[in-house]
């Protein structure tokens, strides 16, 4: 039996983790639309650099609840995941833009010389908020 993580452990997860999470937003006819995005988190949310007037950001404007997964291993004795589904909001605003792009550039280890100055044209960012947070830990030493 997995277990869950705790918080902490979650936040260490995303974190120790760069590279993908999956997003599910709701297509109007009520699809799942599931896409592969970079992620960064900032306290208890999770953002994701977009291009925007893309299909998960009008799924967003239609219906804002949205899940997100994330998960490792290669086998079933030592997946970890986590599920989270919360409430997305959009920010193409360009000093938004910026000040997200800035922090996920710092999180990749860009020198602060060379943050980006201005935000990339065509950009957006979805902030989710979650409300739920599943999580699994197969690992042996995990139970």
């Amino acid at each position: 039996m997995p277990r869950r993580l705790t918080k902490q452990e979650a936040h260490e997860f995303l974190d120790r983790k760069p590279g993908w999470i999956a997003l599910t937003t709701l297509d109007p006819d009520g699809f799942p639309h599931t896409v592969p995005l970079g992620y960064f988190r900032l306290g208890d949310e999770i953002l994701m650099g977009v291009r925007a007037n893309t299909r998960k950001l009008r799924n967003i404007a239609h219906n804002p609840r949205v899940s997100l997964l994330l998960e490792s291993g290669k086998s079933m004795g030592d997946i970890k995941g986590l599920m989270v589904q919360g409430t997305a909001t959009v920010h193409s605003d360009p000093a938004d833009v910026l000040r997200y792009a800035r922090e996920a550039a710092k999180r990749r280890g860009v020198p602060d010389a060379e943050l980006p100055t201005e935000p990339r044209p065509g950009a957006a960012y979805i902030r989710v908020t979650p409300q739920r947070i599943r999580s699994w830990d197969y690992a042996p030493e995990a139970s």
